[in-house]
């Protein structure tokens, strides 16, 4: 069967459309930001007013804002939840969402975002005052004392942020609210690229009515200001119904509802999908080149059309090993090196993905600005370089052992198990043993933040496509999403005078010196750049999955029965 067509279109903080979108493309993608109109609400040849798609997830870990940090809740909470603005993936603009517009002062210090008029799930009036109690939420510990949001670092630059996350005050000086409809947010430093920190799912305004119930409770039943409002509460394990929310301020959905259909793995869910027992679903490793054939690709590699089903359009996103440096093997510098030169990057993309994906010579993939191939000057294979490192430092026995056992650590759903048995055999053959653990996808999350585990797997997803989003949340100091616990003065100061850059082009230039650093100490160790891998049944007349993986569901629709 013959490889994938990579689509990889051009993304940086401007544009992202790029010569792999095709015309006709452009016009499925003109409704396909939220709150946009649309025509009639039937944008697509055939489609059907109604109807409830059954769409595959992954058990989530949140899908309410306090603790949006991987894909699978994101999805949900995408639907439920509405920034402040939105990246139109279309125009490559940044665009008001539930905003009508905003300014900023001339340092960049102080951002006025005017607010639109609009209801929660529950009836009540989204206010300014609730933006900056959602934005509160996330950063102050007494929300969830037990279990602390891990993203609250998003908004670290506003004003006020240090103190409530010390539990030193009850809110962030930096949010006011002159009136009702505006919300006024003040840094403690420049940064020109808030607005785009700003369209974060996240951070999304939350109803009073959530002060009086326990966040667990908030959890199972979100009220949001988004498309849809759940339907019943959160199943754990088996399924989130969400349904159409009539006084939604923008277009209202077009179907009648989405029925998230928690699966165990990959594997069963596509087994339901061919079954016909679920319309979205990913698509496991061994299966990719079969379903391109069999369901037709989709033409720009984001929307699925009937005969054009299987999405493989690029990401801004890259897969890699994150390694504890604070404790363990993984503490010694060479080591990451030696082991980072030991992994066959081609062959796993080749082999298991049918070259769908590539090498990742970086932690920012092509297309983000500020990309520089082959920063990371130890992202490559190289069998020779590696061995030369352990012969130096980890030097072998007479049986060739080099007295080293390392642990990997992944969930095995979603082709995982395939690529860290690929490693596994990599490592063998320059002498060192490595074996796998193997739990579940909390869990794995758990032991990284708890810094309990040599090395793992992890996957970066752009929450918003600039450098300075796979550099900071990765990388600074203390973040919740730096799994490694690096913490390096030079990278921290430079990350942080790079943010106080108002000058475009002289940011993405100091990140660039910022990224030569990381890259030297390579407290992870980058292995691809994602593609999606995700099919729709013959029933979907159209559904847009854009690059950073979040489908706007509102604006999907099933084919018409007549």
């Amino acid at each position: 069967m013959a490889d994938f067509e990579k689509k990889q279109p051009v993304l940086d903080r401007r544009h992202f459309v790029g010569g792999a979108l095709a015309a006709s493309a452009l016009a499925a993608l003109a409704g396909c930001t939220k709150g946009g109109t649309t025509t009639g609400g039937s944008a697509a040849t055939g489609g059907a007013q109604g109807g409830t798609l059954r769409y595959y997830i992954n058990n989530p870990v949140c899908i309410e804002p306090y603790n949006l940090q991987e894909d699978q809740g994101t999805q949900v909470g995408f639907q439920l939840f509405d920034s402040l603005t939105q990246y139109n993936f279309e125009t490559g603009e940044l665009e008001p969402l539930a905003c009508e517009s905003w300014e900023a002062n001339d340092d960049a210090t102080e951002f006025t975002f005017h607010l639109k008029e609009a209801k929660f799930h529950d009836g009540t009036d989204v206010l300014a005052s609730n933006w900056k109690y959602g934005w509160e939420r996330i950063v102050n510990p007494a929300t969830n004392p037990e279990s602390p949001s891990v993203i609250g670092y998003h908004l670290a630059m506003i004003a006020g942020y240090d103190e409530l996350a010390a539990g030193e005050a009850e809110e962030m000086s930096g949010l006011t609210c002159p009136d009702d409809h505006t919300l006024v947010v003040t840094l403690s430093y420049a940064y020109a690229d808030f607005p785009y920190v700003a369209s974060h799912p996240a951070l999304a305004p939350i109803p009073d009515c959530a002060k009086d119930m326990s966040q667990v409770d908030f959890g199972l039943a979100p009220v949001g200001n988004g498309p849809f409002k759940m339907d019943g509460e959160w199943v754990d394990g088996q399924y989130i119904n969400i349904v159409r929310f009539d006084d939604y301020y923008g277009e209202p959905a077009i179907l009648d509802g989405v029925n998230f259909m928690i699966q165990k793995d990959v594997e069963t869910a596509y087994k339901e999908f061919q079954a016909g027992n679920l319309d979205v679903s990913d698509v496991p490793v061994a299966s990719l080149a079969a379903a391109a054939e069999e369901y037709g690709e989709s033409e720009d590699g984001y929307t699925i059309t009937p005969g054009h089903q299987f999405l493989n359009g690029s990401e801004p996103s890259t897969y890699y090993l994150t390694c504890n440096v604070v404790e363990g093997p993984f503490t010694d510098v060479n080591l990451r090196h030696a082991v980072s030169m030991a992994i066959n990057r081609q062959a796993i993309c080749d082999t298991l993905f049918h070259g769908s994906r590539t090498p990742a010579d970086n932690i920012v993939p092509p297309g983000i600005a500020g990309y520089e191939e082959g920063a990371w000057e130890y992202s490559k294979y190289d069998v020779d370089a590696a061995t030369e490192i352990l012969d130096e430092y980890y030097p072998a026995d007479a049986d060739g052992n080099r007295g080293l056992e390392l642990e990997i650590t992944s969930n095995q759903d979603g082709g995982h198990k395939e690529v860290m048995d690929s490693i596994i055999s990599d490592l063998a053959a320059v002498g060192i043993t490595c074996t796998a653990n193997t739990p579940d996808w909390a869990t794995v999350l758990d032991l990284y933040q708890k810094l309990d585990y040599q090395f793992g797997r992890l996957g970066w997803v752009a929450d918003y496509p600039i450098m300075d989003n796979f550099l900071y949340p990765l990388f600074y100091t203390g973040n919740g999403d730096n799994r490694a616990g690096y913490s390096n003065p030079t990278v921290d100061e430079g990350l942080m005078a790079a943010r106080q850059t108002v000058d475009d082009d002289e940011r993405i230039a100091a990140l660039q010196e910022v990224n030569k650093q990381i890259a030297e100490d390579m407290p992870v160790i980058p292995l691809m750049f994602y593609t999606h891998t995700m099919v729709g049944g013959s029933n979907v007349a159209t559904m847009y999955l854009d690059p950073q993986k979040k489908a706007d569901l509102s604006k999907a629709q099933l084919v018409s029965a007549e």
